[in-house]
């Protein structure tokens, strides 16, 4: 799957996103070394801090299939005029599995750039830390 692809798949993401309070859907799309992709939308929750990203969802779920160290590329997208960048909880979630991730970051114009994890989060806490 090439980068515009999976940056399409996350946008389809957007409509099953739960956002009743901050109405901000985003989506996401992480792709594994053997092609397996994993999509993720943002649930909210009345109870503000049980609210779970996009990004955390996709990881979550590829985890709980089986797969830790073999992520490739993750796709956030968001409907704003500004690219959708993970948050801080979003940041150390991936890093604990992937500093090295490539994250291809979008616009509502489904305009994205593409960067590493490691340089959104520098000198990030991982397990190497805990050596």
């Amino acid at each position: 799957m090439n980068d515009h692809e999976l940056v399409e798949l996350a946008f389809t993401m957007l409509e099953r996103s739960y956002v009743p309070y901050s109405h901000f859907p985003v989506g996401a799309a992480l792709l594994c070394k053997d092609g397996t992709v994993f999509t993720g939308c943002n649930v909210e929750n009345a109870a503000y801090g049980s609210t779970i990203c996009a990004e955390r969802t996709a990881l979550v779920k590829a985890v709980s299939e089986g797969h830790r160290d073999d992520f490739v590329t993750l796709a956030v997208v968001g409907n704003s005029t500004d690219y959708c960048w993970p948050c801080g909880a979003c940041r150390q979630m991936l890093y604990e599995f992937a500093p090295e991730l490539r994250l291809l970051v979008a616009n509502r114009a489904h305009e994205f750039v593409a960067l590493q994890l490691c340089d959104l989060l520098p000198h990030g806490f991982g397990p190497k830390a805990l050596e």
